[in-house]
């Protein structure tokens, strides 16, 4: 039972050309960053990545993008990865753009084994009347139309559930039977994503023996994890801010920063 790989590089030995992946994280926080750099350092492309956003420009997902080892993205949220828009724009790329929400409801409902479930997000418009560029080019991939149905009198679109051959999460903590506990906005994907993939892999500031974990404090229960890597303390350290402000300060919060926790 105990999960623990001795590295980064063993744990992703086994993602190969064309794996799809689910990958956690929002923005730059919670992004499991020594996972991918295992990965890129592999070598392995023609990768299928869902994730809420792509990293940024030389960071996360960000890295494998740049590489050119991704051909396809699910997503909700292009960013500010300027190498991500340019890929899509130029038609190397293919990207499913998702509303966030029904992303976070696909990766959950592949977990829990459910194939599809129907949502009012999108009814209206090319979400679910299709048209929305897939890849660009002389001859575009469009997304197709999806199936309506109404219930209690409001349009309701038919959404299929997210399940992908890997997952990489990060956690503060998790011990040796793979439970997990994320901090603050580290929650927000992190979880969905483990859920989705066959075999997933955490990557775990913090690792416990089994029992030191509160019970009721364990996010995401180990069955849903296969495999847990021990970050060092630097690794554990490094973490990014995307937004040291959120709008001008005046004199009296110039000495202060407003950071995101990552």
């Amino acid at each position: 039972m105990d999960k623990v790989s001795h590295s980064a590089a063993a744990a992703v030995g086994d993602i190969g050309d064309g794996a799809s992946l689910a990958v956690g994280g929002f923005g730059l926080s919670g992004v499991p960053g020594t996972l991918i750099a295992a990965l890129l350092a592999r070598g392995t492309g023609g990768l299928h990545v869902v994730s809420n956003n792509c990293g940024v420009d030389g960071s996360g997902l960000g890295t494998l993008l740049a590489a050119r080892r991704v051909t396809r993205v699910t997503g909700s949220y292009i960013g500010e990865n300027k190498e991500f828009a340019r890929q899509y724009l130029a038609g190397e790329l293919e990207v499913e753009l998702v509303p966030q929400g029904t992303l976070a409801e696909r990766l959950r409902a592949g977990g829990c084994g459910i194939p599809a479930f129907f949502t009012p997000a999108g009814v209206g418009t090319q979400v679910a009347e299709g048209g929305l560029p897939r890849r660009y080019g002389a001859d575009p991939e469009l997304s197709p139309a999806k199936e309506i149905r109404a219930f209690d009198g409001l349009d309701h679109v038919l959404e299929t559930a997210i399940t992908t051959d890997f997952a990489l999460v990060r956690a503060a903590r998790g011990d040796r039977l793979g439970n997990l506990v994320f901090s603050r906005a580290a929650r927000n994907f992190n979880p969905l994503a483990a859920m989705a993939g066959r075999i997933t892999i955490a990557e775990v500031e913090e690792l416990v023996e089994p029992g030191e974990l509160d019970p009721d404090a364990v996010h995401l229960p180990g069955v849903f994890v296969q495999r847990v890597v021990p970050l060092t303390p630097a690794q554990a350290a490094d973490k990014a801010i995307e937004k040291r402000t959120v709008r001008s300060r005046g004199p009296e919060a110039a000495a202060r920063t407003r950071t995101v926790d990552a």
